[in-house]
């Protein structure tokens, strides 16, 4: 199985999983981790700017840890049979490993979204990616 990480700084599991062009790449067998590779996309080919209609280079993986995306990049990732996970986690190989055993703790991007917002809907996001999958 491959697990990615979104890891925009290379250390930790970050979130803004639309934008991110930095990822580690996890082989695992079993419970095991076997090897771990840091997979660099070009900005073309981030989920923001890329179309979920065309192959991505993280079409390979089954899983795909982030500190956070939206509920349409969720449905994306799902469609091409990729597990989207966001956690609160910011280390990466325990993020990981917790995902192995069973006990990552994630939320749906609705509750990630509550958790940096708060009840204020007058915020502004910028430019995201809104359109169907």
């Amino acid at each position: 199985m491959k697990i990615a990480v979104s890891s925009q700084n290379k250390t930790s599991v970050t979130g803004h999983l639309g934008r991110c062009q930095k990822f580690w790449i996890y082989d695992v067998e079993g419970t095991t981790i076997q090897d771990k590779q840091l997979l660099q996309i070009t900005k073309d080919q981030s989920f923001h700017e890329s179309s979920p209609k065309n192959p991505h280079p993280l079409d390979t993986v089954q899983v795909m840890i982030s500190g956070g995306m939206g509920r349409g990049l969720a449905r994306r990732l799902e469609s091409k049979n990729i597990q989207p996970l966001i956690t609160a986690e910011t280390d990466l190989d325990a993020a990981v490993m917790a995902y192995l055993s069973g006990t990552l703790a994630v939320m749906t991007p609705e509750e990630h979204h509550q958790l940096e917002h708060g009840d204020d809907h007058e915020h502004h996001h910028g430019a995201h990616d809104h359109s169907p999958t």
